[in-house]
């Protein structure tokens, strides 16, 4: 059988070292690397994104978008680990555990934009909650979390890094906080809420895992302890799925839940904690894991006929 061609466009960023990181070892595909040189060279770049099978495109928006115009091979398949496609209807959100349906187009697509790394807690954790009717579409959600310096790219973790760098870096750093991340359209849409959610991101000092909040304040309890409801949710949903890389972990006698745990996994662990009026939904995974380069080798996994 013939090995597919994969080609990792943007290779030397972070996301693009993780992802070849998790494909270089593999006896099932040929890597295409081209000269470091040769990265920036319109030209040679669009050779290999036409000579692939697939392509990962790890690249700033505008540089994704041009990259896709430059792949006029009708065969290649491609993972776009930007924002550039995120709400695009003619892309394919790369989130298979929303439904089987969402991994059935994932399977057979040619194009399937990657979810941001908040965007993948926070629509894990609320998605289903709306399918199930317990949040209403209009419900006004917020979010907040926190995440390692590594999700905001080579130019903060070269600060962060730096043996002369600020004091302030030493804390957590609240930031978007104009309300304009870039996040939030995709949460919106892929969760269905006709409002925009609040969202609270907070950057600190470690490099890679993450958590992100959704506090559940005044929902009706309808019938029977809505906590407990929530999570027979999440287990139908996430337990029970045999390619789900999401599962619900037992809070009982959790008192802290530190961020970094699963740095360099590509899982990510559901928590319900309180009860009655006021419940706190979590979701801890890797920032660059289920949140980034894991995701897109997963959806290149199910693309491929691998998983």
């Amino acid at each position: 059988m013939k090995k597919p061609k994969v080609f990792i466009d943007g290779e030397s960023g972070t996301v693009g070292l993780k992802i070849r990181s998790r494909l270089e070892g593999r006896q099932d595909i040929e890597l295409l690397v081209i000269a470091p040189e040769l990265c920036e060279n319109a030209e040679e770049r669009k050779k290999f994104l036409n000579a692939a099978d697939f392509v990962f495109l790890c690249l700033p928006d505008e540089v994704a978008i041009g990259a896709v115009a430059m792949t006029i091979n009708p065969d290649t398949r491609i993972i776009d680990a930007s924002t550039a496609h995120r709400t695009n209807p003619d892309w394919d959100y790369g989130f298979p555990e929303l439904s089987s349906e969402q991994y059935e187009k994932i399977r057979v697509s040619k194009r399937v934009a990657n979810p941001g790394c908040y965007a993948s807690g926070f629509i894990a954790l609320v998605q289903p909650l709306i399918k199930a009717g317990i949040i209403p579409k209009d419900y006004p959600v917020s979010c907040f979390g926190i995440s390692g310096y590594s999700g905001a790219g080579k130019a903060f973790i070269d600060e962060y890094e730096n043996a002369d760098r600020s004091p302030e870096l030493s804390s957590g750093r609240l930031y978007a906080l104009s309300q304009m991340h870039k996040h939030q359209p995709e949460m919106q849409k892929i969760c269905e809420l006709t409002r925009t959610p609040m969202f609270n991101p907070i950057i600190d000092d470690y490099f890679s895992g993450m958590i992100v909040n959704v506090p559940l304040c005044g929902l009706p309890l309808k019938e029977g302890n809505l906590a407990e409801k929530i999570k027979t949710i999440y287990k139908n949903h996430y337990n029970n799925n045999k390619n789900s890389r999401i599962k619900l972990m037992d809070s009982d006698g959790i008192n802290f839940l530190a961020a970094n745990t699963l740095a360099d996994s590509d899982n990510m662990e559901l928590y319900v904690f309180g009860d009655g009026e006021r419940i706190l939904l979590s979701a801890r995974y890797d920032n660059l894991g289920k949140g980034a380069s894991g995701a897109a080798v997963q959806c290149f996994d199910i693309m491929a006929g691998v998983s």
